[in-house]
């Protein structure tokens, strides 16, 4: 007998998110979607869509310019038993709501001694590419890594961006899930019947030998790609994407580490007190350390607000080219 496969079909990053939306509030009736701009208009990146038309605005529901007011109406209908998805039109716009998204959603469930959860999901299109200057442009990962509570996803492909978002709004925690705007319109295959992933289990996007490059984001794209011209000079790269900040698979990039001997950590924001640093202590103190053949080397954006003159905007943040260049230093130096 011939075995039968799930159907895979191509997306676009958005499309992902879209379906996996869809699917989700069809599942469950408790599901809703508040944000600005996410009925009518379909989400500051389309991400939204006709989901207005499908599920009505009773559960798409357009709000006022106030992520404060957003997030605090989410974490009280989490609180009250629905599993509200928010979006956040840029994540720099989160800064807004801190008070609601650090204060409250993640230390509730702590403080009232687990007898309340807040099942609450935050989308937020992150990181730049787009012109659109150093207030819709940042990097902010490591600020909700940084918090007890929160969990913190971000995914690099379409599969994943369904995935991942699937298994966000089954959690019984907050998630905050950051989206690469970049990513919106990259294209690739994702199963019909894709079911939630597993948050905390990192991907190997590659397997080689010279040297793991870790990387979240758009820089998984960026890396892969820069391994591809790496194997023309010879150099064999791991490419781990880490998938969750939190909970973080440590043990993949570990063990990848251990077996080639070499890490370059690749995040677009900022250098200084960055995610990667993280990653950086956690193969330090881990068995990974006495295996390691040259330093933990970090490629990261500059501690630069992100510039709005396209030129600059690239040069700021890691690309390919630089993705090559300290790979290639760090195994042939070491």
């Amino acid at each position: 007998m011939t075995a039968v496969l799930s159907e895979t079909r191509t997306l676009t990053y958005a499309e992902a998110v879209r379906e996996a939306l869809g699917q989700a509030m069809e599942a469950d009736d408790r599901v809703f979607l508040l944000g600005e701009d996410v009925g009518v208009y379909g989400g500051a990146f389309g991400v939204t869509g006709d989901l207005v038309h499908r599920f009505g605005e009773e559960r798409i529901r357009d709000t006022p310019i106030s992520e404060l007011g957003i997030v605090g109406a989410a974490v009280g209908a989490a609180l009250a038993g629905m599993r509200p998805v928010v979006e956040i039109q840029f994540s720099d716009f989160t800064a807004q709501a801190m008070d609601q998204i650090v204060n409250q959603a993640a230390k509730i469930h702590f403080m009232l001694g687990g007898a309340a959860t807040v099942p609450m999901v935050l989308r937020a299109p992150s990181g730049s590419g787009t012109g659109a200057a150093a207030q819709h442009s940042q990097s902010l990962e490591a600020w909700f890594a940084h918090v007890p509570g929160l969990k913190v996803v971000m995914p690099a492909t379409p599969a994943d961006a369904k995935a991942l978002l699937l298994a966000a709004i089954d959690d019984p925690n907050p998630v905050i899930v950051l989206e690469h705007k970049l990513l919106y319109k990259q294209s690739g295959p994702v199963p019909e019947d894709a079911t939630p992933a597993r948050l905390g289990e990192a991907a190997v996007r590659r397997t080689g030998t010279d040297v793991t490059i870790v990387a979240t984001g758009v820089m998984v794209s960026r890396s892969l790609e820069a391994a591809d011209r790496l194997a023309q000079l010879g150099i064999q790269a791991s490419v781990v994407d880490p998938r969750t900040l939190k909970p973080l698979d440590s043990k993949t990039i570990v063990d990848s580490v251990i077996g080639t001997g070499r890490a370059l950590l690749v995040q677009e924001a900022p250098k200084t007190a960055g995610f990667m640093a993280e990653i950086a202590a956690t193969i330090g103190e881990s068995t990974a350390f006495g295996y390691l053949r040259a330093p933990i080397a970090r490629l990261c954006g500059l501690d630069v607000p992100i510039p709005y003159a396209p030129q600059l905007e690239r040069a700021v943040v890691p690309q390919v080219d630089d993705i090559v260049r300290e790979a290639e230093e760090l195994v042939r130096k070491w």
